[in-house]
């Protein structure tokens, strides 16, 4: 989910119960983490499940508390939860999850093997927050502020094949994954200057997501995501569900359901990509959307799919890597077919991670892709430029103002950035040494589950030391954040359990530009994901985090 995280003590919870139907965790692209046991209580294995509403009895909960050992002070939360009534909650449970399955606001049920390969078999409810999380009204308005500059600045950084090149030439050699991009992608360098490939229109549905830092109270950036910003259809949802509570119930809890802002991701990504497949210019073709092979997420992705027919007529086909090398045939003029269809625009909600290459298949089906006119999102350049050690580059100083001419928009932009450090700066790898829990280690790599915290930054970084290899040039320190910490409703497997939590906030945002026209750069609605403060890790999938959405104050 990201660095931020806040710790508390533990906590013992006192139940009180009543009956729900049965629902089972999924697994998604979001997270592949598997380190930590899921935080969210468990049920057994009947036709019925247990839902369990919780009550806190935490005694470091208030004040503030060290920021250097890792602790936050407790946030203020939209209502008292302590104050609502144990049936109320449990009617807005009943009908949260009556919503849910009534709108589709669904995923796969991962002990169903057959759920993450066909649609309407072993769904569930997706993880999700009973409650809007409050959010103050000035930073969300920074983040949206923020959606096209850094739309802008990843465009520019995507030409410049050198910058990204030399970036990331050490990582190179010790980085078998990010080597395998590079190659690809110096290849389509070596294309277009023989003028043997033009790539004129630019695809980018990109996802920024911030964390509110306690202390200092910045909203600091953690990651840029170009490549597979998921939950865009589920998090529109999300809000939906949460402004029906509140028209139903805000009376009874002082809210007002005006006050978490319209989130309109699903439609302007599906109205980026209908635009992207008319500037291509072929009536006939359609947009591919690359998928893994078992993917439980689905849902999430189908409702873009169907948004593109419904609204602008756009047919969509869904292949893994796999299937595009078996099917996939590239035309001498640069026409990429797939089983025989034209592909206008290839949209990845794979090939982010190793574990999407099993072989020399799925290489060549990504290669394939990138050599052709089909408008790529993200192109292997995108790609590129959304690792977290270009991400790191661009902190350095003087760097964005290669990129960017506005002083404005570049002072904007260093506002959010969080501390990032090569591993180099031996300084800073001393100072993690000593106090590994104000940093995290970040390897090239999406999806979360990857970085280290704790005790294990440490041990790596003395590790790497003592065996004096460029293993260093595989990870980069960052700023750890400690954003405030607050109680609230998080639901999973139709179980309510109230816990202390923190959130992060996603902003989506969408740029497509033909030649020098940029026809869209747009902030697209947000995801808020919400998960337990004890916990490091923070997917969705691996049972720490549920999709949330924000109420502004």
């Amino acid at each position: 989910m990201g660095v931020g995280h806040s710790s508390l003590s533990s906590c013992s919870v006192d139940s009180l119960c009543i009956i729900a139907f049965t629902a089972q965790p999924k697994t998604s692209s979001f997270s592949n983490s598997n380190r930590q046991k899921p935080l969210f209580p468990t049920k057994k294995h009947s036709p019925f499940a247990v839902l369990k509403i919780g009550t806190l009895n935490c005694a470091r909960v208030a004040g503030e508390m060290e920021i250097g050992k890792g602790i936050a002070a407790a946030g203020k939360p939209i209502v008292d939860l302590h104050g609502i009534d144990d049936g109320l909650i449990q009617k807005i449970v009943y009908d949260a999850l009556v919503w849910s399955s009534l709108h589709g606001l669904l995923v796969g049920d991962r002990n169903d093997q057959r759920s993450g390969k066909l649609p309407g078999v072993g769904m569930v409810h997706a993880p999700i927050a009973l409650l809007p999380t409050s959010f103050p009204e000035s930073h969300w308005k920074q983040a949206c502020e923020l959606a096209p500059i850094f739309n802008e600045l990843i465009d520019r950084v995507s030409l410049d094949g050198k910058f990204l090149q030399d970036s990331l030439a050490r990582t190179k050699k010790v980085d078998a994954f990010t080597s395998r991009l590079l190659d690809i992608h110096s290849k389509i360098l070596e294309m277009n200057k023989k003028e043997f490939l033009k790539q004129e229109i630019r695809l980018g549905l990109h996802r920024s997501d911030y964390m509110l830092d306690e202390k200092t109270k910045l909203l600091l950036q953690i990651e840029f995501n170009t490549i597979s910003s998921s939950f865009a259809g589920l998090g529109c949802l999300v809000t939906d569900l949460h402004r029906t509570l509140l028209d139903d119930y805000g009376e009874d809890l002082g809210l007002d359901s005006k006050r978490i802002p319209g989130n309109t991701a699903t439609g302007q990504f599906a109205e980026a990509l209908a635009k992207a497949w008319t500037e291509y210019n072929n009536p006939r073709a359609v947009a591919m959307i690359v998928v893994q092979t078992e993917e439980r997420n689905m849902y999430d992705q189908h409702w873009l799919c169907t948004v593109l027919k419904e609204r602008y007529n756009v047919r969509t086909i869904r292949k893994t890597l796999a299937e595009i090398d078996s099917e996939g045939q590239l035309l001498p003029d640069g026409t990429f077919l797939v089983g025989g269809q034209a592909v206008a625009v290839v949209y990845f909600r794979a090939g982010y991670a190793p574990t999407d290459y099993p072989s020399e298949s799925e290489w060549r089906a990504r290669l394939l892709m990138e050599q052709s006119s089909a408008i790529k999102c993200p192109s292997i350049s995108y790609h590129l430029a959304g690792t977290k050690k270009i991400q790191q580059e661009l902190a350095k100083p003087n760097v964005l103002e290669k990129f960017l001419e506005s002083k404005e928009d570049i002072a904007k932009l260093r506002k959010c950035f969080a501390g990032l450090w090569s591993l180099v700066d031996s300084d800073i790898t001393k100072k993690a040494i000593e106090k590994p829990e104000l940093f995290v280690m970040k390897p090239q790599r999406e999806g979360g589950g990857n970085n280290i915290y704790g005790d294990d930054v440490k041990e790596t970084l003395l590790r790497l030391q003592k065996e004096g290899s460029e293993e260093d040039a595989a990870y980069i320190l960052m700023q750890r954040i400690f954003p405030a910490v607050s109680p609230t409703f998080l639901i999973r497997d139709s179980i309510c359990h109230k816990d202390h939590a923190i959130s992060e906030l996603g902003v989506y945002s969408a740029y497509l530009r033909n030649k020098e026209s940029v026809i869209m750069n747009d902030q697209c609605g947000y995801l808020m994901r919400t998960k337990v403060s004890s916990s490091n890790e923070g997917g969705v999938a691996a049972g720490f985090a549920v999709l949330d959405s924000i109420y502004l104050t």
